[in-house]
């Protein structure tokens, strides 16, 4: 039990010693990289996190996140089913799909602007298009595994395909529905400060562009760490939610 803390506190003690040696060792020739330093760092990470401003910042990008994946669930997971229950479907467009999937979402950035405007609306469409390739693949993955008699069942009972995707496929691939969404959220926060610095005027990716024009190196750093404590947290709040479900399911009805 105490292994499962202390290793990690170890693994965290050795990168900042690291961190501690490197910045020395590009401070003989760059003097500003004093600013990068730990202690530095530490400073400007209480000052940040204890004022208001860098919070109205997260919660922007929160929301951008939120809607983001909304979007991408409500296209990922419709054609996840779609590719796994029609074969036609699957060959006609898996490999344009998988042919987008290898685009790089910032890719689009320029079109996105040129279309949707400068604000939320090109942000949106940024995350909402990296997120949506994790959910379709483990949605059809997730329809793939399903056991055939269950749809024969539904058949011999004369459901419609309707009722079928409702009361069988959706409750039977929810397990992986939610490893889809985990996906999602790590991609969406990988996407999230670039895209955030297409003209918008509030969120963690603006935050690091003011911090760098301000030349606050110390409090740039910060924000990066800032940035990857959020993400982790997010990744463990999707690891939960799946792990509850997997255990508040029998274990054939989650697969």
């Amino acid at each position: 039990m105490i292994g499962r803390f202390l290793w990690p506190l170890v693994g965290f003690a050795i990168a900042v010693v690291l961190w501690s040696f490197g910045v020395q060792h590009l401070e003989a020739r760059t003097p500003i990289a004093a600013m990068f330093a730990p202690l530095e760092t530490g400073r400007a990470f209480i000052a940040m996190v204890s004022g208001p401003d860098i919070w109205e910042h997260v919660l922007v990008s929160l929301k951008r996140v939120g809607i983001g994946l909304l979007f991408a669930t409500l296209v990922g997971v419709p054609l996840g089913i779609l590719v796994g229950m029609s074969k036609a479907f699957a060959q006609a467009g898996t490999p344009l799909f998988q042919l987008l999937r290898m685009v790089s979402p910032l890719s689009w950035m320029p079109l996105a602007v040129m279309v949707l405007g400068v604000g939320d609306a090109p942000v949106y469409f940024l995350l909402a298009f990296a997120a949506v390739w994790p959910l379709m693949l483990s949605t059809a993955a997730g329809v793939a595994q399903l056991d055939p008699n269950w749809m024969l069942l539904g058949r011999s009972l004369s459901a419609t395909r309707w009722e079928v995707v409702w009361r069988l496929v959706l409750p039977g691939i929810t397990a992986q529905i939610l490893t889809g969404v985990r996906l999602a959220i790590g991609i969406i926060w990988i996407v999230l400060v670039p895209a955030e610095m297409l003209g918008v005027s509030a969120g963690l990716g603006y935050f690091i562009l003011d911090t760098r024009d301000r030349l606050a190196y110390s409090e740039l750093t910060a924000a990066i760490i800032l940035i990857g404590l959020l993400g982790y947290a997010l990744d463990y709040a999707a690891r939960f939610v799946h792990a509850r479900w997997l255990h508040a399911v029998p274990s054939d009805q989650a697969r």
